[in-house]
């Protein structure tokens, strides 16, 4: 008899851990009936151990049940890894191996343009390239040659000169920003407009400025209309056009007594930008973009304007500037190869007596 009552106490230990430690969702339908015969050798439980048991039970099962999901969530993963690894060796097994391909993200911004070895150049472009040595610096008379023979596009290109300064246009000490008149001109026809009143009114219209106003073309231009090339004002009219800085900044028409567009003397301003007078900056990598002419001009006046153009960007050298101020120096019609010059020789360079 002892041993059968510890036999039957043994058991409905068991059973009993087994009940708490296995929840409804995870069992089958046969172990939901074992569960119910289980519950079923407690005939003499009271109603009140009953209830408590029922309390400590719900309790028990709401502490482990996080713990329960991320320890079934590792194994399932466990499993699955396990199961491809067994799939792999069997296919290597059989001489198949197969690779699962994660795609890669989607680039975004400059790092989605194609790179410089990918991208596509027109035949007429992949000619002239020929015509020139990547790396070679020629001397100016010989890239003034070949920009006039790379220039082969059925509009007239213009002549353009791209410099690489040693400055860091971030500081104040090192910014570069002036003017340069071009003896042989652009090429190009400008069209100035003023900004002045009183006296300085009809001195700007017989000067041969193409719009001449004040405080209604300020209200024209807050409306739109940007028709003309270079905008010039007198210092008197300087507060009325801060309010224009929004609207003519980006686009590099501001007046600035640097760029020569802020001045009194305006006929004689007037004149030098009709003739060839051309604004220049660096950008913010140091580098200076200055037009000097078209592609029909003649070899000799492409050269006079591009040594003024060196002469100026020299001249006005930033006080900041240290070491070796030329980095590089460039030519090239505006759909054409760069030339690279030989910048001691290009400093160093004089024009003949008769030019």
């Amino acid at each position: 008899m002892a041993t059968a009552a510890c036999t039957t106490t043994t058991s409905s230990l068991m059973l009993t851990y087994a009940a708490s430690t296995v929840h409804p969702q995870d069992l089958t339908p046969s172990l939901l009936s074992f569960k119910t015969k289980t519950l079923s050798l407690y005939p003499l439980v009271s109603e009140r151990k009953s209830s408590n048991w029922v309390k400590f039970y719900a309790q028990t099962e709401a502490k482990s049940r996080p713990c329960r999901v991320v320890v079934a969530a590792t194994l399932a993963a466990e499993a699955e890894v396990g199961e491809e690894v067994e799939e792999t060796e069997g296919e290597e097994g059989g001489g198949v191996a197969t690779a699962i391909l994660i795609p890669p993200k989607p680039k975004k911004g400059k790092a989605a343009l194609p790179l410089k070895r990918d991208r596509t150049r027109s035949k007429r472009f992949l000619e002239i390239q020929k015509l020139r040595e990547i790396k070679k610096e020629y001397d100016l008379g010989t890239a003034i040659s070949l920009l006039k023979k790379t220039a082969s596009t059925k509009f007239v290109e213009s002549a353009e000169a791209h410099f690489r300064l040693n400055i860091d246009p971030k500081y104040n000490d090192q910014q570069l920003r002036a003017t340069v008149n071009l003896p042989k001109g652009t090429g190009q026809t400008v069209k100035v407009a003023v900004l002045t009143q009183g006296e300085k009114f009809d001195e700007a219209k017989n000067a041969g400025a193409d719009l001449v106003g004040g405080e209604d073309l300020i209200q024209q231009i807050k409306g739109g209309y940007m028709e003309f090339d270079k905008l010039i004002a007198s210092p008197d009219m300087m507060p009325k056009v801060a309010s224009l800085g929004k609207i003519l900044g980006p686009r590099g028409l501001m007046p600035n007594p640097k760029a020569g567009t802020v001045t009194t003397d305006i006929p004689q301003a007037i004149a030098e930008f009709k003739k060839g007078k051309v604004e220049y900056r660096a950008d913010k990598t140091g580098i200076v973009h200055i037009p000097f002419g078209k592609a029909d001009f003649s070899e000799e006046d492409l050269l006079a304007n591009l040594l003024a153009a060196v002469k100026s960007v020299e001249a006005n050298k930033p006080s900041g500037a240290k070491g070796v101020y030329w980095k590089s120096a460039h030519i090239c019609s505006s759909m054409g190869p760069s030339i690279r010059l030989n910048t001691r020789e290009m400093l160093d360079y004089k024009l003949p007596s008769n030019a």
